[in-house]
């Protein structure tokens, strides 16, 4: 049990100095001290709480994915009866009032097509109900309705990719350790410490980027268009043409275009003859071959380029695209360039968010709240320490050495991992710290024990170690468990609180019994004392 072989002293030793030297840029800049820079600098980072910063809370309309999943369907409706062998023939499909329905050409293929439509529909998650109700009526009619267990399904997963999305484009911005969570149904908390500006970060999350390729209707007329009239299947979208002066509107098909899910990258860039800033774009395989096979069945013809539902450019088709390649030109500057590239890359928005509530906190409340931290903490560990020292005398000796560096280990963890240091963070830490020598009282009380019943200074060191570390394993595994939920099932500061909790419990029970273990079997080795003073 006190047996130290020097490789093992010396990897004990090695961990605990790694871990210290990753505290010291932390504790450099407290100080107001430059660490050298030709040395790696993991510092710890400070929450919205501590640091300051933005807090932006953003809201989605329900709305929009009703109306999304209705022209969804209206689409899958197409396509399922087009490829049905035979072709089930219908007339034009109607979307009002919250409903999907047609007319069948033939009667006679109700059933075929019943059979068709029912497999576009599923199970509403554990509600036992469908997504979609079909029913026929008159006989040739049929409607498929959303139930509201479908509609409280799509619009929960809408928010679950919105929330996705969101922390994606916030993390290629380069910020660091967003809070980034749910809010009720439909609304998103997104909290970016040491952020003081949020306009860019506005504007990027309030970007859809929902892009779209569709081709232009040739058939429009001018006055049509003026009067805001489009052209049975298709639909009329702004157009900031600056060759008329202003924005206009342009008449482009509804369906049979391509949709920007099936990009996998997007870059800004430059167009090689003008300078002008661009974006580059890449399809996947399947959208590289739509998107060739658009290209190619309309060469000569415009298609528009659409984001958001403004029309960016319309450019005619030259020859066929099959590079699965495309880029994408504007009145662009490069920051805004880069931006598009980022909302892209990152994915759309499957529906828009609204700020309904921004505030930028600055970081006065929290330098205050950081002084009174390590005020408490400087005034706790002073005293503690000196209790020991006078309780335990040598013994209490290596529980204050213990209790240094079980403090620098927890900065040097934290640091190393990149974690957020928050206000309830900084109650953990002195939590931790203040709980980190129950170890050794419970150990030094157990020495003394064996001491009163008469056993030697070396046997009575051992079982004090050997026993009281079964209490002290599990006191910790209970507190570990605690931690772990609370950073499964919190967010927010109750994970950064978990997150120092359970550091703080790993390196306590490091210091306080592995460390100071090796410490006193040294002593015991060298001094071989007849009695210890407990």
């Amino acid at each position: 049990m006190l047996d130290f072989p020097r490789w093992k002293q010396l990897w004990l030793w090695a961990v605990t100095l790694v871990a210290c030297f990753c505290a010291l840029p932390s504790l450099f800049t407290v100080s107001g001290l430059d660490w050298p820079k030709a040395l790696p600098a993991p510092v710890i980072n400070l929450g919205l709480d501590l640091a300051g910063g933005s807090h932006i809370l953003l809201e989605a309309n329900p709305d929009q994915v009703r109306r999304q999943r209705l022209e969804s369907m209206e689409e899958d409706v197409r396509s399922r009866l087009r490829q049905a062998d035979p072709q089930i023939r219908i007339g034009e499909i109607s979307s009002k009032d919250g409903s999907v329905s047609f007319m069948l050409a033939d009667p006679a293929q109700v059933d075929a097509a019943r059979e068709q439509l029912q497999t576009l529909t599923q199970g509403a998650g554990m509600t036992g109900q469908r997504d979609w109700d079909l029913e026929v009526r008159d006989g040739n009619r049929i409607v498929l309705t959303p139930t509201k267990a479908g509609i409280d399904q799509a619009i929960t997963q809408a928010m679950d990719t919105a929330t996705e999305v969101v922390r994606k484009r916030i993390d290629a911005l380069g910020t660091r350790e967003p809070t980034i969570i749910r809010q009720g149904a439909q609304r998103i908390v997104v909290q970016v410490p040491g952020l003081k500006d949020p306009a860019a970060l506005k504007a990027l999350l309030g970007k859809t980027a929902k892009l779209e390729f569709k081709l232009v209707d040739g058939t429009a007329l001018p006055s049509d268009l003026q009067q805001g009239i489009a052209p049975p299947g298709s639909e009329l979208v702004p157009y900031e043409n600056p060759a008329q002066d202003g924005t206009v509107p342009l008449a482009v098909k509804r369906l049979g275009g391509i949709k920007g899910d099936r990009l996998t990258n997007a870059q800004q860039s430059f167009d090689q003859q003008t300078n002008a800033a661009i974006v580059n774009i890449t399809f996947d395989q399947q959208g590289g071959a739509k998107f060739a096979k658009l290209t190619t069945e309309n060469v000569g013809k415009p298609f528009a380029i659409i984001l958001d539902g403004k029309v960016l450019s319309a450019p005619t088709i030259q020859e066929p695209i099959i590079g699965g390649t495309a880029r994408i030109s504007g009145n662009f500057t490069v920051e805004s360039a880069n931006q598009l590239a980022i909302a892209l890359r990152s994915g759309a928005l499957p529906v828009d968010l609204k700020v309904v509530e921004e505030r930028t906190v600055g970081p006065d409340l929290g330098a205050d709240s950081i002084n009174k931290g390590v005020i408490a903490f400087g005034v706790g560990t002073l005293a503690l320490m000196a209790f020991m020292l006078l309780t335990y005398g040598r013994f209490g000796f290596y529980t204050n050495a213990a209790l240094i560096i079980n403090t620098l280990m927890i900065l040097g963890i934290m640091a190393g991992i990149n974690t957020t240091l928050t206000l309830p963070g900084i109650a953990g830490f002195v939590l931790t710290i203040g709980a980190a020598v129950d170890a050794n009282v419970l150990i030094n009380e157990r020495i003394r024990e064996e001491r009163a019943r008469g056993r030697r200074v070396i046997q009575a060191v051992e079982m004090g170690y050997k026993e009281a570390s079964r209490a002290i394993f599990d006191a910790n595994i209970t507190n570990i468990i605690a931690a772990v939920l609370m950073f499964l099932f919190g967010s927010g500061p109750v994970r950064g609180f978990a997150v120092v909790l359970m550091i703080g419990i790993a390196t306590s029970v490091f210091t306080a019994v592995t460390l100071t273990r090796m410490w006193v079997a040294g002593y015991l080795r060298r001094e071989r004392p007849a009695d210890i003073v407990l």
